[in-house]
């Protein structure tokens, strides 16, 4: 009887959709003004995360379109506030209500595929970046997408997804020089970027660059990012075409981590079916990230992520009890990226393969060389990553230290990569609260 009287009331005022499966017997509870438990990793220290848990009720909110979404945000301010998603969000959506699509934005500004393709050949157009009509064209085209599909979070800020399906769709949600921010139970899908742009130097043979990524954190300080599901279902890159040799892309990164962003915890969270899934610091020649890009990533899936799980530059990032299902084919590249003056602890992480993916192909080295490991997992059984990368790795990779210069001590309870496997695949993601 007393639970029945605890969802009446929640439905009564409106917060049915919060109140998530809980265990057998106990009651239902509001998540949306729960706060990062103490220890919890790197957004624990410092005074913790809170998000909008001091929230008054007039900003409160529960959206279930665009405009609502929007207007919730509040031009990403600094007032504490609880964004409740429910249901499905388009952020390729008009004022009135009307699906937005690519040639929508193209409308009125002269950008064509065709003619961008066609002005810079690189057969005709050489190394230089792309500059004139064509591309001022593609400038202006984007410049309407941004201004749809950007959302802009803000300090004190918690966005929780209501029940088993919120969903938020094309967006790609900015956390920018903000501070205490919670973003819980939502699957975050497809940042489609409609106007790729040509980088003729990008990787020496040139590449598309697109420009959302479906998290970014840019100057982000105490950012909890708790049972999210990104991935880019709905325009697999894989299914693009190829234009000048290289695969037209349409995503950049499921969640980013930059410019001197700190202080951030990432847990219980799928990454999925995508190429470059995470960055944490974003140039070998930024040093302003000494000290900051502080991360933990715990009980995370990382599933057919060709690279980035995550690549990482400057920062102290504790990675344990994660699970890596490497499903896909040959275009795997690598999971951890060890870069310029990173300093990577691992722990009981559990890594499935194919048969073509070997375990020195796990981690990839480029101007760093920190990485601590304990309790790999491979296929069943236990391996030292950095052994096996000093053995095996290409001669054009710097050999690997286990002196990482930290050792973590905010963390939760840390399993075995057997147990965190069963209880990742279990747990992890949008909807799987308990």
């Amino acid at each position: 009887m007393r639970k029945a009287r605890v969802l009446q009331v929640a439905a009564a005022i409106g917060l049915l959709g919060a109140v998530l499966s809980t265990p057998a017997g106990a009651d239902a509870r509001d998540l949306s003004r729960d706060t990062l438990p103490a220890n919890d990793g790197w957004a624990a220290a410092d005074g913790g995360t809170t998000g909008g848990a001091a929230a008054d009720n007039a900003h409160v909110f529960t959206v279930r379109s665009r405009g609502e979404l929007l207007r919730a945000l509040d031009g990403g301010s600094a007032t504490p506030k609880i964004i409740r998603i429910a249901g499905t969000i388009d952020a390729n959506t008009a004022d009135d209500g009307g699906k937005l699509g690519c040639g929508d934005y193209a409308a009125g500004t002269g950008y064509g595929l065709k003619k961008y393709l066609a002005a810079y050949d690189p057969r005709t157009w050489g190394s230089a970046r792309p500059s004139g009509p064509q591309e001022e064209a593609r400038q202006a085209a984007a410049a309407k997408q941004a201004e749809r599909v950007v959302l802009p979070v803000g300090s004190n800020t918690t966005i929780l997804g209501l029940g088993s399906g919120a969903v938020l769709k094309g967006a790609s949600l900015q956390v920018r020089q903000a501070d205490n921010v919670i973003v819980r139970n939502l699957e975050l899908r497809d940042a489609y970027d409609c106007f790729p742009v040509w980088q003729p130097n990008s990787g020496g043979l040139g590449d598309w660059k697109t420009a959302y990524d479906t998290l970014w954190l840019n100057g982000a300080t105490h950012v909890w990012v708790d049972h999210v599901t990104a991935s880019d279902k709905g325009h697999a890159d894989a299914d693009e075409p190829t234009y000048f040799a290289r695969n037209y892309l349409r995503h950049d990164g499921l969640l980013d981590i930059t410019n001197g962003s700190d202080l951030v915890t990432v847990s219980w969270s799928r990454f999925a079916d995508h190429d470059k899934a995470m960055l944490i610091g974003n140039g070998d020649t930024v040093t302003g990230d000494r000290g900051k890009l502080r991360v933990t990533l715990h009980h995370n899936e990382f599933r057919s992520v060709t690279q980035r799980a995550p690549r990482v530059r400057f920062g102290q990032v504790h990675l344990y009890n994660n699970r890596y299902l490497i499903d896909h084919g040959d275009d795997y590249r690598y999971s951890v990226g060890v870069s310029t003056e990173s300093a990577v602890y691992a722990e009981n992480n559990a890594f499935t393969t194919p048969g073509h993916v070997e375990a020195a192909d796990l981690v990839k080295s480029w101007n760093g060389t920190a990485l601590h490991q304990t309790g790999t997992l491979f296929n069943g059984f236990p391996v030292d990553l950095l052994t096996i990368h000093n053995a095996y790795n290409s001669g054009s990779e710097r050999d690997l230290t286990a002196d990482v210069g930290w050792t973590p001590t905010l963390h939760t309870k840390i399993d075995s990569a057997d147990t965190a496997d069963r209880e990742v695949a279990r747990g992890a993601g949008a909807g799987r609260h308990t």
